[in-house]
């Protein structure tokens, strides 16, 4: 069962690179990259609605919604820093480079958040097999990069 996960982990970075891709052309089309992200983050929005409204999920009450602290709204935020800046980057440097140094970033982030139990998850010390693979991906990313 764990497997499965293993293979959504693994999709997600092929729609991660899909979407670099479409995205930029999206950009090329609109000739605007502000506008790009507006149009890739407003079909989200509706597909989740579509998704929301079909599976039927109970919808928080809007006491809930304020008890929730402000910094917890801001995935919203750090969504359209990545989409805007990969639309404004992936025609530059490139899908692999991008999303090299993307994913290194983003796992230098969860191999300190994972340590120190940051925004709530659970403590996975940062021992040395995570520390060589931290250093592993960042010699990988400095040879996809070099190009």
């Amino acid at each position: 069962m764990l497997y499965i996960y293993f293979l959504l982990a693994v999709l997600t970075g092929i729609a991660n690179s899909t979407q670099s891709g479409v995205n930029s052309q999206l950009r090329h089309g609109l000739n605007n990259p502000i506008m790009a992200a507006i149009g890739s983050f407003g079909i989200g929005f509706l597909t989740l609605i579509g998704v929301q409204l079909l599976t039927g999920n109970s919808t928080p009450s809007l006491e809930t919604v304020r008890s929730i602290s402000w910094w917890k709204w801001t995935g919203g935020l750090l969504g359209a820093f990545y989409v805007t800046t990969v639309i404004f980057t992936v025609p530059r440097i490139g899908a692999a480079s991008l999303l090299s140094l993307s994913i290194a970033g983003q796992l230098l982030a969860a191999v300190l958040y994972d340590h120190y139990g940051y925004l709530g998850f659970p403590l996975h010390p940062a021992n040395g097999w995570r520390v060589l693979g931290v250093v592993l991906m960042i010699v990988g990313v400095v040879l996809v990069v070099k190009n």
